[in-house]
């Protein structure tokens, strides 16, 4: 009897187990549409690799990429987007693809004419000979405060700014990421919505981390700030189950993105979001890529007068000369 009642408590017990989610195969489920594709006849812009020693995190090194489309004129303030991990984005076989995207998109005028800005997170210089450097990545982008803002503002901008005309208007300018770089762009928009109004998140780490968690709160207890975001994640992204197995919503990533997404609605942010069935990964945020842009560029100007016939046209320009090598022994800059 008393194995028969220990069996069916076995029984039960199982029963009542979540089941295991079944793999997902993230590239068939989000492959790349046409607007990550080349496309015959679309300018082409350049993409040129620099890099940067910073001021404000001390003693880091990071590779950074400047993005400049074919139609760009040094005589308009071109719009920005800065992404975090810039290195993956900037990438034109990964799996964003920003130039391709940012080609085809400004070419059909569904995005203003806007240069890229790639960045890295700031690793340290090893201390011995033969090792690796340390990354800072998780302190720059994990962590709530103006710092990562002014590295933005006061080093990477101005140092852009030396070699192309960037707009200054807020509403020109676009910063996003990706994870820990999704936390962080949207940190950059809520310290410094004077220079940035635009946010792209996927996957945002908005969790315990280093406090990220609070967002919801402070965008409740705050006066609503002019920024505009798109946020995505995954049904089945990391889902606060410590190491002994014991649940932390706290370090649940879908449903802290969930919490920041019905704050920001309840306080009339300009909010667009998708929540998928992937897992912590960039498949989904590869192929919404064009449709975010869309989203986020939607309000650029256009013109009305049925006589603009260069407003009825798709936008011309010419692949740019790559810039000249730098002389030797130089650190090349986003020139």
């Amino acid at each position: 009897m008393i194995r028969i009642l220990a069996l069916c408590l076995l029984s039960a017990s199982a029963a009542a187990a979540p089941s295991q989610q079944p793999p997902v195969d993230e590239k068939k489920l989000y492959p790349l549409g046409p607007e990550s594709q080349r496309q015959e006849g679309v300018p082409k812009g350049t993409v040129t690799k620099w890099s940067w020693k910073s001021n404000v995190f001390a003693r880091t090194e990071r590779d950074c990429w400047t993005y400049v489309p074919a139609q760009y004129d040094k005589e308009k303030p071109a719009a920005v987007m800065v992404f975090q991990d810039g290195g993956g984005y900037q990438n034109e076989n990964g799996g964003y693809r920003v130039p391709v995207v940012f080609d085809n998109l400004i070419h059909k005028k569904k995005m203003p004419v806007t240069i890229g800005i790639f960045i890295q997170p700031g690793t340290f210089p090893p201390e011995k000979e033969g090792e690796k450097g340390k990354s800072n990545r998780s302190f720059e982008y994990d962590t709530l405060s103006d710092q990562y803002a002014r590295m933005i503002v006061d080093e990477i901008l101005p140092e852009v700014g030396k070699s192309y005309n960037l707009s200054k208007d807020p509403k020109d300018r676009a910063i996003g990421g990706a994870s820990s770089g999704g936390i962080c762009a949207f940190t950059v928009a809520w310290e410094r919505p004077d220079q940035f109004r635009k946010v792209l998140s996927g996957i945002g780490t908005y969790v315990d981390l280093a406090g990220g968690h609070v967002y919801p709160e402070k965008v409740m207890a705050s006066e609503r700030k002019p920024i505009r975001i798109f946020m995505i994640d995954g049904r089945n992204d990391n889902r606060g189950l410590n190491a002994d197995g014991q649940y932390d919503p706290k370090r649940d990533w879908f449903y802290q993105n969930v919490r920041l997404k019905d704050a920001l609605v309840a306080k009339g942010y300009d909010v667009n979001y998708a929540w998928g069935m992937g897992i912590h990964s960039h498949d989904m945020g590869g192929a919404m890529l064009p449709e975010m842009m869309r989203w986020l560029w939607r309000d650029h100007p256009v013109s009305v007068d049925p006589n603009d016939t260069t407003e009825r046209s798709f936008r011309s320009g010419r692949s740019a000369a790559p810039p000249a090598a730098p002389p030797p022994g130089a650190n090349p800059g986003p020139r």
